[in-house]
């Protein structure tokens, strides 16, 4: 097959338009109106965020995507740009000057920014990871203040979890926060974070109990740290294999003192935050399955994983288990589908001048990131089993 030939294929089959074996657009899984079962039919407000977000793919990302995957520069035009859009932190609540979107909504458009670029979509889905733990945990003093000035400019955050030691296992985080006074000092090491050197605030979980026998749901507290803390040294950014653009660092934490108002909830909930935050943020960054697909029939399934496990947040229920069952098989489908992209292409697949072997490097952290392939299907068991006990 001529590249050309095999560039039209691939262009047929990861078009955002196409869907299924008809042109209509990605749909909603909600309670159709007549209550016969299940209605995949977008509301006119979500047809229009996945228009402007697919226009925005098209015309302003997919110009520039290849060459800020060469310098592995930080897209600061292109996300001015989703900001102004209203393509960013679309999860800040209305009351916070946001969207107050759903997660439906937040998938739809995040689908459509993953295809123009993965590296550039990651950097702007960031920020709603660092934000989930403070809309769903913060009072609503800590939601206007630090959600609050993210509607009013530009900024970033990051989700200050992973540590060299310690990544899918929370449990093993070794970051300390001790109490004194009216303020926690918090000494330790984070890795792998996403904007973690253009971050305005850290969501972080440090451990407050020192005893290491303590059970991880009460070990851990959340905290809101800002970025410009005394005692905050930000690391070289990572140059890593794929997705070059999103910002990854390192971040060492050395006597920071963050005020005790910067709890969420309280001393001891920062677990439940961290993996509460993690479920309505999973879907939307596996939605990203459709760009690379070769095989209609895994991409398809993995749409639905993703819009079953978005559904089930919107409905108020919760839905660890399909999260991370959006998380795990779409997760391996991207990597399948893009590795079977490069050989549709043969020796060119494998030059940089074509965009597939691009899209094989930046699919890897599709099973790394949010919780490894294998967690989840740690995750899967134990909610399964858990729901059949007798």
């Amino acid at each position: 097959m001529s590249a050309l030939s095999a560039s039209r294929l691939l262009r047929t089959l990861v078009w955002p338009g196409w869907r299924s074996h008809s042109s209509k657009p990605a749909q909603n899984v909600q309670l159709s109106k007549s209550g016969n079962g299940f209605s995949f039919e977008l509301t006119d407000e979500q047809k229009e965020f996945q228009a402007t977000a697919r226009k925005f793919a098209l015309e302003e990302i997919i110009p520039v995507a290849a060459e800020y995957d060469r310098t592995g520069e930080y897209p600061v035009p292109l996300i001015k740009r989703a900001w102004e859009l209203g393509l960013m932190n679309s999860h800040i609540p209305e009351s916070c000057g946001g969207l107050g979107l759903g997660t439906f909504e937040a998938c739809l458009i995040t689908e459509e920014l993953a295809y123009g670029c993965t590296g550039v979509q990651t950097a702007i889905e960031a920020n709603s990871l660092g934000q989930m733990p403070v809309i769903i945990a913060g009072n609503e003093q800590q939601k206007k203040k630090y959600l609050g000035r993210m509607t009013e400019e530009p900024l970033m955050c990051a989700y200050c979890v992973t540590e060299p030691g310690a990544g899918s296992d929370v449990a093993g985080i070794r970051t300390r926060a001790e109490r004194k006074g009216d303020e926690y000092v918090i000494n330790g090491q984070k890795m792998w974070i996403t904007n973690g050197g253009k971050a305005n605030w850290y969501f972080l979980l440090a451990r407050t109990d020192p005893d290491p026998r303590a059970p991880a749901s009460k070990a851990f507290t959340g905290f809101i740290v800002e970025a410009n803390s005394p005692g905050i040294q930000i690391g070289r950014k990572e140059l890593n294999m794929g997705q070059r653009c999103s910002d990854t660092r390192g971040i060492v934490f050395e006597d920071v003192r963050v005020p005790k108002e910067n709890v969420l909830i309280a001393e001891g909930a920062g677990f439940k935050i961290a993996m509460g935050a993690f479920d309505k943020t999973r879907p939307p960054h596996q939605a990203v399955a459709f760009l690379l697909a070769e095989m209609a029939m895994k991409v398809e399934l993995a749409r639905l994983g993703y819009q079953r496990a978005a559904w089930e947040v919107d409905a108020g229920r919760r839905n660890t288990f399909y999260a991370s069952i959006a998380k795990a098989f779409a997760g391996d489908v991207a990597n399948q589908v893009a590795t079977d992209a490069v050989q549709i292409f043969g020796g060119n697949g494998f030059n940089t001048e074509y965009p597939v072997e691009k899209l094989m490097r930046d699919a890897k952290i599709y099973q790394i990131y949010e919780g490894t392939a294998q967690i989840q299907r740690v995750i899967i068991a134990r909610e399964h089993l858990g729901k059949h006990k007798a």
